[in-house]
């Protein structure tokens, strides 16, 4: 097997070395913390820390790649760790002298110019690198001055004293540069994919200016195939406006057809993104009489010379709420559409509280945003939560869709989707897109055959009726009632009613607790000639082997359902926050990522000290118990035995005693050092019969609590939406309630 350092030659001599903590090995290698820490405990091959800082160690990065990529361990391909490696040799080049924008502009030139010469562009002084890139880019349109940039970098200030080219420190650092981006480019699949790379890493060599305004990657994503770019015409023309560091031009590029020969337009006032979206785009393979970047704000000069967009695709300028006008905004997106010709589509994002929020009654910006519905240009309208901008994490932002359609068919209607209150995850987003391409493919009439999962579909004329209104959906889709849900309801509250029917005769059973019958405890001081039981720990009880202690289980979130084959007892659970039996795992998973588990055996306390103390008998065991819960388990042949219930519950009242103070960090005593009475066998088993009958009361009524709430729960739902009535007045006397 070859190995990382067999693979990877060394970038530059002396390299400084990279020291990582336990937590970055955990997210170089795409894995949980706790990993790298058992990785070192259990195979003797892992390197040994190299340092230590504030009593953490630190490892050299490049034995740790090497070691995982030697290994194959890790979430982590071995071309992603090369490049990490190059990336990090970056980051250590940065001083005052060559900061990370110098950097960022430097390394993605030389992947730029590399992919033009379809060669590496190390191994050769660097004089005669510049002298290569000025005969291809004689006007200095995308990336000679960026190479100029690097210190002394004029082609005529490349020598040392002794007249040697390319020996001086120009030379050395832009070499050195140039064998980085041959690396990165050699890791990558293309040198697209390394130019990515590199700006995926800005935010990390402190480069963060360009980012300041970019959507997450998601929801580029997201834009760009709401856009439906690759239902267009061959050689169609894109255009993104405010196009920032290129990642809306370059995601509709992906998703075009190969082959469809796109002329690509785009605009920014910021020179230096000007030419960083030239880089990207060349980089991607887009020919220089297809791609037409300018520097400004507006497209006129663009489309002037190659015709109106048939998409277009933008991000609006962030601007604060505090200085933010609404009919500015709406002036610049009615600008943005006279650039559409008919059948073209525009999609833009901006600011929710214009686009989508409730506006003053017949002022301008209410006037100007119903102005779009008249003519049929707007044809969806979508609120997004708020972090769609990482770097603005309050702002909140919504989408519209506009296309320009001839009179005779403009169909009236507008779709509405409202996910400010959803997360902004991948099934979601996709699930959005594919709601809009069939909106758009029905040509804007939608398809019954299609049941959409996000959006409502209005008319027009019911939002521009009413002056004001938020183009949010006010209520859900007419499709929604047939869901199997809802069709089930009043099946689902019919047989809650039979369910609080059995409990109320099984409350007054022979074999369960009668409710209303009186609870006689008959306690009684003890007298002062008994002599006081003495005490004990749960560490004593573990020592002498009438208890066993049993881990709990590092369980990942996105591995936790409300449905599945096995309960999982979290430390929730255990302080009785959550309902059992409402988080539970899949067997196939339980059994293949996490084939260590062990289940709990009926009886077994499972106690957890974080957030505060709790404790829970678990009476029918075969649970997983989440860390940092963890199980005491009785042992059967224990003398004298210990009582699971009289346990728990003396261990509660002991912990209650010992509390956490405030200001402190955790109790005075831990849960093997709690004190607790060691009961002897009858006054034991007379405690445990008292705690077993209130229990058993407590358990019934804890089953009608649930039977009630998931009553109330489900008739609110029903009502809420607008898909369930009632019958007849719930109340005394009232025989036949039908839902």
């Amino acid at each position: 097997m070859t190995t990382a350092r067999e693979a990877v030659p060394p970038i530059v001599h002396e390299t400084p070395a990279w020291r990582i903590t336990y937590a970055e090995i955990a997210a170089l290698a795409q894995v949980r913390r706790p990993v790298p820490t058992t990785w070192s405990r259990r195979h003797p091959d892992f390197p040994a820390p190299v340092d230590y800082m504030d009593g953490r160690p630190l490892f050299d990065g490049r034995a740790i790649v090497d070691w995982l990529t030697s290994t194959g361990r890790g979430n982590t391909d071995a071309r992603r760790l090369r490049a990490e490696l190059a990336l990090h040799t970056l980051a250590a080049w940065r001083t005052p002298d060559l900061p990370a924008s110098v950097l960022v502009g430097t390394l993605t030139a030389l992947i730029c110019l590399r992919q033009q010469l379809d060669a590496p562009v190390s191994g050769q002084d660097w004089s005669g690198l510049l002298a290569r890139a000025a005969d291809l880019d004689p006007e200095d349109q995308f990336l000679l001055s960026e190479l100029r940039a690097v210190p002394g970098g004029q082609d005529d200030h490349t020598g040392d004293s002794t007249g040697h080219e390319g020996t001086g420190p120009t030379g050395t650092m832009g070499s050195a540069l140039a064998t980085l981006a041959d690396e990165l480019t050699e890791a990558a699949y293309t040198p697209a994919e390394a130019f990515d790379w590199v700006l995926e890493a800005r935010r990390r060599l402190g480069s963060h200016a360009p980012a300041a305004d970019e959507p997450t990657p998601v929801v580029v994503r997201a834009l760009a195939a709401l856009a439906g770019v690759e239902d267009l015409d061959e050689e169609s023309v894109l255009a993104t406006p405010y196009a920032r560091t290129g990642d809306l031009l370059a995601a509709l590029h992906t998703l075009a057809p190969e082959g469809s020969g796109h002329t690509y337009l785009a605009c920014d006032p910021d020179p230096a993104r000007v030419r960083l979206v030239r880089r990207r785009m060349l980089v991607r393979g887009v020919y220089e009489f297809q791609l037409d970047v300018t520097e400004g704000d507006e497209l006129a000069a663009s489309v002037d010379v190659w015709g109106d967009p048939h998409l277009l695709v933008c991000v609006l300028p962030y601007e604060a709420a505090e200085v933010r006008d609404p009919v500015a905004v709406l002036d610049r997106i009615q600008g943005l559409t006279d650039y559409l010709g008919t059948g073209s589509t525009a999609v833009v994002l901006g600011p929710a509280d214009v686009l989508v929020g409730p506006l003053p009654r017949h002022d301008e910006a209410d006037r100007l945003r119903r102005s779009f519905l008249r003519p049929g240009l707007l044809k969806a309208a979508i609120g997004l939560p708020e972090g769609v901008l990482p770097y603005r994490p309050g702002y909140r932002s919504a989408v519209w869709v506009l296309s320009r359609t001839e009179q005779e068919e403009r169909t009236g209607l507008v779709l509405l989707a409202d996910l400010s209150a959803r997360p902004l995850t991948e099934p979601v987003l996709d699930a959005l897109a594919e709601d809009i391409a069939i909106w758009r493919a029905s040509r804007w009439r939608g398809d019954r055959r299609h049941e959409p999962r996000h959006t409502v579909v209005v008319p027009a004329k019911d939002l521009d009726d009413r002056p004001g209104t938020p183009f949010s959906p006010q209520h859900r889709p007419h499709e929604s009632r047939y869901t199997r849900g809802v069709i089930e309801r009043p099946a689902r509250i019919s047989g809650l009613e039979r369910r609080l029917i059995e409990l109320h005769e099984r409350s007054s059973a022979s074999h369960r607790a009668d409710l209303r019958a009186a609870l006689r405890i008959q306690a009684v001081l003890r007298s002062e000639d008994q002599q006081p039981p003495r005490r004990t720990t749960v560490r004593r009880l573990v020592e002498q082997r009438r208890l066993r202690r049993r881990p709990g289980h590092r369980i990942s979130p996105e591995h936790i359902a409300a449905e599945g084959h096995y309960t999982v007892l979290t430390p929730e659970e255990i302080l009785g926050v959550a309902r059992l039996g409402g988080r539970r795992i899949d067997r196939g998973l339980l059994l293949t990522a996490y084939d260590h588990a062990e289940f709990t055996e009926p009886g077994d306390l499972v106690v957890t000290a974080n957030p505060r103390f709790g404790v829970h008998v678990d009476e029918d065991g075969l649970s997983v118990v989440a860390a940092p819960g963890r199980v005491l388990r009785v042992r059967p042949d224990a003398d004298p035995p210990v009582f699971p219930r009289v346990l728990a519950a003396l261990l509660r009242a002991s912990a209650a005693e010992y509390a956490r103070t405030n200001g402190a960090v955790r109790a005075s005593r831990g849960i093997e050092d709690l004190l607790v009475p060691d009961l002897g066998r009858e006054e034991a088993e007379r405690f445990d019969a008292l705690l077993t009958e209130v229990e058993g009361r407590a358990a019934l009524l804890r089953e009608q609590c649930a039977a009630l709430d998931d009553l109330a729960r489900t008739a609110a739902a029903g009502v809420a939406d607008g898909t369930l009535t009632f019958q007849d007045l719930p109340g005394p006397g009232t025989d036949d309630r039908t839902a």
